[in-house]
């Protein structure tokens, strides 16, 4: 196992090589990476003991609008600072910046409402419940995104019609595709492998200028850093390729959605069993992950905002589209919420996959993981069968939510939710997604313009 590195080994070591500066971040309700570049002479001195970060990061949407809905932070507390606390074991360098140190950061310092709505503080909460419980949660994150030809002025002065991809035609997993942007292709899997976030496999998806990119798998805490730290990092690489990536679920109405497959797997205490898999049992899965998949199929519809956090997220969720809308389970089958994958004992796992490219991995992960654990606390039994065939028009168990609004009022009023997460937590983050209904229910579209404008 790695050694923990230490404050006082960390600073010497920066010292030593003359670093004049650090770039710190956190993670805001909406997965956005929200940071500041110090002087390294002040990382030295808020290293141990955090450093002020103003909480309207908790108060204001994906494009910085203050909620009026919120009772965390708002004009009525003023937008003071918070204690954001450094975690030195993120220390990473940026290649793309000069090999800049990169430091993530969250609020766990126990005093304040920002540590109970914390994404990161929260997922290390669910996360420590699972070790309390005797289990080691390793898991993954897989993204598939548009890229797009990067021209922002064109793009805001055209609000942000006539996009073009930056390939074209359907064509997944094509080596040509992927050899016409070799150079931004191959910056991707090299770059990020030098910031610590290693892939498995980058390949191009139906689409067109579409990539899928499976991050190589790891303890939950860092797995969702990693998913975080990717998508940003695809982002600033993408700029310097004049390319613009966007994890939008649902970038056309013509073409598929993208997803944020989330694995998961509980090990033992040692990290050297994997308790989902049972050599004895004719499918390979063991009891525990059979009550792991119970917990999170009867989650499911109350957890679903932290999956699908915005209103373009149920667009992706419908038939027939690669993406699941019923409560379903089975084992290697793509049109179910839940794929088991018993392949061995290494392997094991079970793939969420409901989960949007647009989640904020800290979130999908925690609510994938206390789902799961429910069931394991709750001993259920795995009663719904596994679907064969079509997920799509298995409905028996139930459909998900149909929108966001929908999907935000059964979380607000499950006391399983509030069980899961505690009761602020749901409270806040339910309202961050009720503001989010609002802002878009009051816009005319463009829809609406070509339905209605000439001839109603």
């Amino acid at each position: 196992m790695q050694q923990k590195l230490t404050t006082t080994k960390l600073l010497q070591q920066l010292s030593d090589q003359h670093i004049q500066k650090v770039k710190l971040a956190i993670t805001d309700l909406d997965g956005i990476l929200r940071g500041k570049v110090i002087s390294f002479d002040k990382f030295k001195s808020i290293a141990d003991t955090g450093f002020g970060f103003c909480d309207v990061v908790f108060g204001w949407d994906a494009g910085d609008v203050a909620y009026d809905n919120a009772t965390v932070t708002g004009w009525h507390t003023g937008y003071p600072d918070a204690t954001a606390v450094v975690d030195i074991q993120t220390y990473r360098r940026i290649p793309w910046e000069n090999d800049l140190p990169f430091f993530l950061a969250d609020f766990n310092d126990g005093k304040g409402d920002c540590t109970r709505v914390c994404p990161r503080s929260l997922l290390k909460r669910i996360d420590q419940q699972a070790k309390e419980e005797g289990f080691i949660a390793f898991c993954s994150q897989e993204f598939e995104w548009f890229n797009l030809v990067d021209n922002s002025n064109e793009l805001y002065a055209g609000k942000f019609r006539d996009l073009k991809p930056i390939t074209n035609g359907m064509f997944g997993y094509s080596v040509l595709r992927a050899s016409q942007k070799s150079a931004f292709f191959n910056d991707l899997f090299d770059l990020l492998k030098k910031f610590d976030i290693p892939l498995e496999g980058l390949h191009t998806e139906t689409g067109p200028g579409v990539y899928e990119a499976a991050i190589m798998y790891s303890g939950i805490l860092e797995a969702a850093d990693r998913a975080v730290l990717f998508k940003s990092g695809v982002k600033e690489i993408g700029h310097r390729h004049g390319i613009l990536p966007t994890f939008m679920a649902k970038f056309s109405e013509n073409l598929p959605g993208c997803s944020g497959h989330v694995h998961q797997s509980l090990w033992s205490p040692d990290a050297k069993r994997n308790l989902f898999f049972d050599k004895k049992s004719k499918t390979g899965i063991s009891p525990l992950m059979e009550s792991y998949i119970a917990g999170q199929l009867y989650c499911l519809p109350y957890v679903l905002p932290m999956y699908a956090p915005t209103v373009n997220s149920y667009k992706r969720l419908v038939e027939g589209a690669w993406a699941p809308t019923t409560l379903t389970w089975a084992i290697d089958n793509r049109t179910t919420a839940l794929r088991a994958l018993p392949t061995g004992e290494k392997s094991t796992r079970l793939e969420t996959r409901v989960v949007g490219s647009d989640s904020n991995p800290y979130l999908a992960m925690a609510a994938c993981l206390a789902s799961g654990l429910y069931g394991i606390r709750k001993k259920m039994k795995l009663q719904i069968p596994a679907t064969t065939g079509n997920g799509y028009a298995d409905k028996k168990n139930g459909v998900l939510p149909a929108n966001l609004w929908q999907a935000t009022q059964a979380m607000k009023e499950s006391p399983v939710a509030k069980e899961l997460f505690g009761e602020q937590f749901v409270d806040h983050f339910t309202g961050t997604r009720e503001w989010e209904w609002r802002q878009f229910s009051k816009v005319v579209t463009d829809w609406e313009l070509k339905r209605y404008l000439e001839i109603i």
